[in-house]
């Protein structure tokens, strides 16, 4: 394929509409517009559907990772013939490994390798939609099942445990915890996340958390807001701090971890797969 043209779509799905692409790519958007069509009709596909943002195709979905996958073929090949050129590695990984252990991870990869490392965060249980998609090279993932073309190998285990501020529990605790518990306010990350719900199920056998939610998006605002009384929630050892008490001692909720990747003979890649398991081994159970 014309690497102009698969740079091209890569840039339109990365912005999200044609005129973005085009200002990335310095250039108008008429003629992002022709380059894509020049693509679909080398492929006989139509690759993408013009909404805003832009959605691809399944189609589209497949010319897009293999797409990148040609680009960072290209980057490697820059970086072994000397070509002072940085190699783009996108990651997808979870808000909680990337606030504790995954940036550790990437000091472990050497700088001499000039790597660019583009990291999107999505929930662990949702980051091989991206894999699927194309849009990254690699994950951080709950999923032992591989996307196709890609290898898997089992990370560790992080472990949350229920945890509020003593001024919350004062207000709340009437009896055992299973009694008083599903009803009070609780402190959860966004809509895909499911660990509160998890944990009150464990005690019920039966019915989640509370309706009474508050969605914090952002792991160190989440575990302030616990602190600060606002609600419960399900917090990893690594973001523990002063003014949190273990509701329930003993009882965690276990999440095993992941790493998925191209099969993809990358040397940028390989470097970031060996950071990554490494520094898994020391973080993770």
């Amino acid at each position: 394929m014309d690497l102009d043209l698969v740079r091209t779509l890569l840039a339109v799905v990365d912005a999200g509409t044609f005129d973005a692409a085009a200002a990335a790519l310095h250039v108008t958007p008429s003629a992002v517009s022709q380059r894509i069509k020049a693509l679909e009709q080398r492929t006989g596909r139509v690759l993408l559907v013009r909404a805003r943002p832009v959605r691809l195709t399944p189609s589209g979905e497949v010319l897009v990772r293999y797409g990148r996958q040609l680009l960072a073929l290209d980057q490697d090949l820059d970086a072994a013939l000397g070509e002072d050129a940085l190699v783009r590695v996108p990651i997808a990984v979870n808000a909680d490994s990337l606030a504790t252990w995954f940036l550790p991870a990437l000091q472990r990869v050497s700088p001499e390798l000039k790597i660019s490392f583009d990291l999107h965060r999505e929930d662990q249980d949702h980051t091989t939609a991206l894999l699927r998609q194309g849009v990254v090279m690699a994950a951080v993932t709950s999923s032992r099942e591989p996307v196709a073309g890609c290898s898997v190998r089992k990370l560790g285990d992080i472990r949350y445990a229920a945890m509020a501020s003593q001024s919350f529990i004062d207000r709340y605790q009437e009896g055992a915890l299973k009694s008083w518990l599903p009803d009070a306010p609780v402190v959860v990350f966004d809509r895909n996340d499911d660990l509160q719900d998890r944990f009150v199920r464990t005690l019920t056998r039966g019915r989640g958390a509370s309706d009474h939610r508050h969605y914090v998006p952002s792991s160190e605002v989440y575990v302030r807001t616990i602190v600060a009384g606002l609600g419960w929630g399900m917090v990893p050892p690594q973001q523990l701090q002063d003014g949190l008490v273990d509701l329930a001692p003993g009882r965690t909720i276990s999440v095993p971890l992941y790493w998925q990747q191209w099969k993809l003979d990358s040397p940028a890649l390989t470097a970031v797969a060996d950071a990554v398991y490494g520094e898994a081994g020391v973080a993770l159970e």
